[in-house]
């Protein structure tokens, strides 16, 4: 019974996939941060562009 619990608190795999698991929570919250962000910078190109095509000034 003891070379069990020794052999289950050597036993590192399930620590594998917990970090995977934390790394691609990690790139969601930087995608959710970053990607309102990117897009309000477009969308003041975009009326930027729109407003240069119309012949005003702003």
């Amino acid at each position: 019974m003891t070379n069990l619990v020794k052999r289950f608190a050597k036993d590192e795999s399930g620590a594998t996939a917990i970090e995977y698991g934390l790394i691609a929570v990690g790139i969601a919250v930087a995608i959710i941060v970053i990607v309102p962000q990117v897009g309000v910078s477009l969308e003041a190109v975009f009326d930027k562009v729109d407003k240069a095509l119309k012949g005003t000034t702003g």
